[in-house]
């Protein structure tokens, strides 16, 4: 069970990686240089909402990556509209420009190409969603084994 377990945890951690290779891949494949991988899976989770840096962070997860240096990279490059609140002056809230949004459709368009490819490979729904349960059930298991800790 225990070398079962660390080759999961290794697997998980080169999945990731080798996802974010294929987000660039795309990325390139479009000849878009002006944000990287880590920036596009941001813009994705945001998809048409509105949502401040804070409900940013917690809705996807950026390893390695500052999530307010990146927010203001993509302010910068066009990708992000950045508003101040009208209810507190002190908090911002991001949404996708024009340019972040066509960005996502070109992703969209990568994530529905790769499930077709994957049917292809004879990786089913159901495999998927079995997995799906599983990595579920280790989240819990790692967040409850982290409450012990603190």
């Amino acid at each position: 069970m225990k070398d079962q377990y660390i080759l999961t945890s290794r697997l998980i951690e080169r999945l990731h990686r080798r996802f974010l290779d294929v987000v660039k891949a795309e990325l390139d494949r479009h000849s878009i240089e002006d944000i990287n991988n880590v920036q596009t899976l941001i813009l994705f989770n945001i998809g048409e909402e509105t949502l401040t840096v804070g409900e940013l962070t917690l809705r996807g997860y950026y390893l390695g990556s500052n999530v307010s240096y990146n927010v203001k990279k993509l302010v910068e490059n066009g990708y992000l509209v950045q508003e101040r609140s009208a209810h507190d002056r002190r908090m911002t809230r991001v949404r996708l420009s024009d340019k972040g949004l066509q960005l996502i459709e070109k992703i969209d368009a990568l994530y529905a190409r790769s499930a077709k490819e994957l049917e292809a490979a004879g990786i089913r729904e159901a495999d998927l969603d079995a997995v799906n349960t599983v990595l579920k059930r280790l989240e819990r298991f790692w967040s409850v084994q982290l409450s012990f800790i603190r």
